[in-house]
């Protein structure tokens, strides 16, 4: 829904209200009309159910308010002594409609100055899961959220097994688009293996789905940064091709609310404006070579040639453990003809290995120009692959640009898909709505993000641009690292000296986790110290 649809949805919702408490309202001293009166009535009905002015706001938040108003609707019929748990369960599954039984039928006195505190400790240990939930959720939701690297296509820079914060604030946090789902559950529930929201993924069938029509417009609340070229960044993936987060499948985009789609990590190479160009697997912006900040390192693929071939498996675990030396750790498959296929190498990494003694060459396995029909724009007009692409110019808010027949395969996914117009070629000419068009200007910026393994990375060259409404956080902290973390319990190891670092900085990492252990253990003992002091007097 549009926001003006959502602005009337509310209004009706209001009516509803009103005419369901406002003999409540009166019985509690207070003047009829004011059960009327958008945002009003919720601050009046906050003092009536006795409890604080900034209720008003959780009821507002999405996800946040489907714990929140259920129980506003428990606490006012508590405030008309309806306390019991069949009352309780009445509010909750005639979504709220009980209230209008204690307005029109039910002979209920206002209770002046109730007892807040739950009667039963079942009921005192609900409550303070129900609003942990809610604190949490407000947290996951508008300021940080954990997140686990899944892929090495960082590698280097984020390995797999880190675990890290991830900040919403920086880039301004999205108001959940998606009103309807599990608190704190991204696509699918753990263990029953479900959808953690509505939604009707039915292409024929979304545009006019009642479930799909209870989507939030896009809104970020404005952040104290805009994502910048080199950035690490963390996006929901514009193709996505998870039905679910257990559930692969390659032929096909799965229609998700954006806030659903499956979450990403990349650096972000290109921002909104650039012309990016690849060549031999290096990014050029406007022209220049792309340099990457300290931390990071690029990685390409290699194939290596021996002076002996390796004839024996306790020769080729020799040469494993000398990869793994030598940092490198992405893996490496013997071929037929005795070589070997290094995945992913950087050059730091490359030069150790080719002075060894039995190493004859270490040739970069790179792509010339030429067509894949794998890589976006997927139009064999464009001789471009994973290592030669470009240039291509990054579309940017508010920038008009011309349209033709040579360049409307790369933009014709950003202005139909991500911008909501409709694209039809026909002939020579192109047109948008059913209006001929010889120029688009873009509505929001866009960004080209890449992994720094080069060849193991799935990212823009497969599927084109990312919208900003699409930008999720920025990583700014590994809170735990742990190597082998897909390989089983009995092989973990932890990295200690990852572990309480920030992602970004200066060419050496620093460690915060014997300070933290510091401040905790201080904290810690001067709140006993207190207690104790506090006994005694």
């Amino acid at each position: 829904m549009t926001w003006t649809q959502w602005f009337i949805f509310i209004l009706i919702i209001q009516i509803i209200h009103g005419l369901a408490t406002w003999k409540l309202y009166i019985k509690a001293g207070r003047k009829a009309w004011e059960a009327f009166v958008p945002i009003y009535n919720a601050v009046v009905l906050m003092k009536i159910i006795s409890r604080p002015w900034w209720w008003v706001i959780l009821m507002f938040l999405p996800i946040v308010n489907l714990i929140m108003i259920p129980a506003v609707w428990v606490e006012t019929a508590r405030a008309y002594s309806k306390d019991s748990k069949v009352d309780a369960l009445l509010c909750i599954v005639t979504l709220g409609f009980y209230l209008f039984y204690l307005n029109y039928v039910a002979d209920v006195n206002y209770i002046e100055n109730r007892e807040l505190k739950p009667k039963t400790s079942t009921g005192e240990w609900i409550t303070s899961i129900l609003f942990a939930v809610v604190a949490a959720t407000i947290v996951h939701t508008y300021f940080f959220q954990p997140f686990v690297i899944p892929s090495s296509s960082l590698e280097k820079s984020l390995l797999v097994g880190d675990f890290l914060i991830v900040s919403k604030l920086h880039y301004g946090a999205r108001t959940p688009m998606t009103t309807v789902g599990a608190p704190m559950v991204h696509d699918t529930i753990p263990v029953i293996g479900k959808k953690s929201y509505l939604y009707n993924d039915n292409f024929e069938e979304r545009n006019t789905s009642w479930i799909n029509k209870l989507q939030l417009p896009f809104f970020r609340f404005p952040g104290f940064e805009n994502v910048e070229r080199n950035d690490i960044v963390v996006f929901n993936q514009p193709a996505d091709t998870l039905l679910n987060m257990n559930d692969f499948h390659p032929d096909r985009n799965y229609y998700k609310p954006i806030d659903k789609k499956t979450n990403l990590v990349k650096r972000c190479v290109g921002v909104a404006g650039d012309t990016l160009e690849i060549r031999n697997g290096y990014v050029f912006i406007n022209g220049v070579q792309n340099q990457l900040p300290p931390r990071s390192h690029l990685q390409f693929s290699y194939d290596v040639t021996l002076k002996k071939a390796h004839t024996s498996q306790a020769e080729q675990y020799q040469f494993f453990d000398l990869l793994k030396k030598i940092g490198i750790t992405d893996g490496a498959r013997l071929m037929n003809d005795g070589s070997y296929i290094i995945f992913a190498a950087t050059d730091e990494a490359i030069a150790h290995l080719e002075v060894q003694p039995n190493i004859n060459t270490v040739t970069p396995i790179k792509q010339g120009k030429g067509v894949d029909g794998t890589i976006f724009p997927y139009d064999n007009k464009y001789p471009w692959n994973t290592d030669n692409f470009g240039p291509m110019w990054i579309p940017k808010s508010g920038a008009t640009l011309n349209l033709s027949l040579d360049n409307i395969s790369i933009y014709k996914r950003a202005i139909e898909e991500y911008e909501g117009h409709k694209v039809v070629t026909r002939g020579n000419q192109i047109f948008i709505d059913d209006k001929l068009a010889t120029s688009y200007t873009f509505n929001q910026d866009y960004y080209w993000m890449m992994g720094d393994n080069r060849h193991n990375s799935i990212d823009s060259r497969y599927w084109g641009f990312v919208p900003n409404d699409h930008i999720f956080g920025k990583p700014v902290f590994i809170w735990m690292s742990i190597d082998g973390i897909n390989e089983g319990i009995k092989n973990w190891s932890f990295r200690w000296d990852r572990i309480f670092t920030t992602v970004s900085g200066g060419n050496e990492r620093t460690s915060y986790l014997i300070p933290f252990i510091v401040l905790v253990l201080g904290i810690t003992f001067f709140n006993r110290w207190k207690r104790k002091k506090k006994a005694n007097s």
